[in-house]
């Protein structure tokens, strides 16, 4: 009788995983249904929420990759061309070649493209989102530059080796790297520069906003990783609007992040329901 209850015990717990996850992905999908329903739009996310999590003891990093460009893309196909497409971001970038034929797939969308940044679009996301007509940030929310890396370099400390020391001090393969850096960066900028030609709305367009944009995202003046706040983007002329919707914050709840112990940052939501009493040692002192 024992070993009976013991087996149903292992199964019901082996069955848990699997029942968890179809309710949490009905409410996603539920969520998602709702926000379209009341936008009247497409909505596709990109969330990479495993940035730290490891796999016996080796790290995963999850970025856009080209299965995330076949999806998008996918998605964009299938959405009429007089729907408005509204693309949640949470990433920290990824391959230029994803990156790019998701954006050019958001410039070519008719109706108007909406992207939201509940946290963070680094990079490659920046790059997304500047394909779009209108950015929303929260207002804590941060974009990153888009100059190009070659491997974990930038492109453009590679070439400040050529101006601080002469050429015959530089070795062949340091010379080979800064010739891929210089065509790196012209492509990136080329690209930048029609996505905002294309993408900014025809009233906001200026020539000379759109190359203090290009020089200041694709130079490598500041590292790569550099938040660019809200503030920041609307100074440089990026059509950003502070405040997200409460449904894109409900949605992100559906997006956790993996856990692989203890929580890194614990809270109590407000409101709560009673007031906690001091020790009677705090209420002395």
């Amino acid at each position: 009788m024992f070993f009976n209850l013991f087996l149903i015990f292992i199964f019901i717990s082996s069955l848990q995983p699997v029942i968890q996850k179809r309710i949490v992905e009905a409410r996603r999908l539920a969520a998602i249904q709702g926000f379209e329903q009341r936008r009247g739009s497409r909505v596709i996310l990109m969330v990479h929420r495993q940035e730290s999590i490891s796999l016996l003891g080796i790290p995963i990093s999850r970025f856009i990759n080209i299965e995330d460009s076949e999806r998008v893309l996918r998605a964009i196909r299938l959405t009429p061309p007089d729907v408005p497409i509204d693309l949640i971001l949470h990433t920290p970038g990824g391959l230029v070649l994803a990156t790019e034929q998701i954006a050019r797939a958001l410039v070519r969308h008719r109706a108007k493209v909406t992207v939201f940044v509940p946290h963070y679009a680094m990079s490659g996301g920046t790059m997304l989102a500047m394909a779009a007509d209108e950015i929303v940030m929260d207002e804590n929310a941060v974009l990153g530059p888009v100059d190009p890396q070659l491997g974990n370099v930038a492109a453009a400390s590679v070439l400040k080796v050529l101006d601080d020391k002469p050429i015959e001090a530089v070795d062949d393969r340091t010379l080979v790297t800064a010739d891929m850096a210089r065509k790196a960066i012209a492509q990136v900028q080329k690209f930048v520069r029609a996505l905002l030609e294309d993408s900014f709305p025809k009233q906001k367009v200026d020539p000379a906003n759109i190359d203090r944009i290009i020089e200041t995202l694709t130079t490598g003046g500041v590292t790569h990783d550099y938040p660019i706040s809200v503030e920041e983007a609307e100074d440089l002329g990026l059509p950003v609007t502070a405040g997200l919707p409460s449904e894109i914050y409900s949605l992100m709840d559906l997006y956790p992040q993996p856990m692989t112990g203890r929580p890194s940052v614990q809270y109590i939501p407000m409101p709560y329901q009673g007031r906690p009493s001091l020790p009677k040692e705090s209420q002395r002192q």
